[in-house]
């Protein structure tokens, strides 16, 4: 018996303030996770967070992924990647 596929989304997070419907980081915050409630909503199964530090990306994910949860209860959630800095930012 094959195994139904699961599908879920990544999100990156970026937010620019020069433009766009996602000018700040707060922005980024509500709407990834008004993007995870409708997609579960509509039965995806997963929504992961993308982290970059230092650009204007989600940089913490785990309050966000706490924040999700509380609004969520069957996707699955997480974060595609964690990396520690390895590096200084160049200025």
């Amino acid at each position: 018996m094959t195994q139904p596929k699961r599908i879920g989304f990544l999100s990156f997070g970026a937010w620019h303030p020069g433009g766009g419907l996602t000018r700040t980081a707060g922005d980024a915050l509500r709407q990834t996770v008004e993007l995870a409630v409708a997609a579960e909503e509509i039965g995806i199964h997963g929504a992961f967070v993308r982290v970059h530090h230092f650009a204007r990306q989600l940089a913490s994910p785990f309050p966000l992924l706490a924040a999700i949860g509380v609004k969520t209860s069957r996707i699955e959630i997480g974060t595609a990647s964690s990396t520690c800095a390895t590096r200084t930012r160049s200025t």
